[in-house]
């Protein structure tokens, strides 16, 4: 394992316990989605809606996670600065919408993101 390496990890968790929690505390609403047959489910119902957000946004950080985790790995490759802005941005928008929620799992990586690719740019 490459020194350091958690930033990735981390975000794999995370998107890995989010998605585990949709799954427990929402399962009523996504059986209903599976039950309808899943293509075009969502419909207006905000209840539906919700649950394939919380879904995605899962999916959107194991991505991340994945993607990050692989940089990490390579040890010659880091993390730019564009995507420790970029992070932040998606972090910091859903937690000025969504104070009490998950979202504060996202800030360490980010942070970590940040301390890397500014160690770069020192020793570059």
């Amino acid at each position: 394992m490459t020194k350091n390496r958690w930033i990735g990890l981390w975000l794999i968790a995370v998107a890995a316990l989010h998605t585990v929690f949709a799954l427990v505390v929402f399962h009523a609403t996504f059986a209903d989605i599976v039950q309808r047959g899943v293509w075009n489910s969502i419909g207006e119902d905000p209840m539906r809606g919700a649950v394939a957000w919380f879904l995605i946004a899962g999916g959107f950080f194991l991505v991340c996670g994945i993607a990050i985790d692989a940089l990490e790995k390579a040890g010659s490759v880091e993390p730019t600065r564009l995507l420790a802005w970029s992070l932040l941005l998606v972090v910091a928008i859903g937690i000025v919408l969504m104070p009490i929620s998950g979202l504060w799992f996202m800030i360490p990586p980010v942070i970590g993101l940040f301390m890397k690719s500014k160690k770069i740019e020192v020793a570059s």
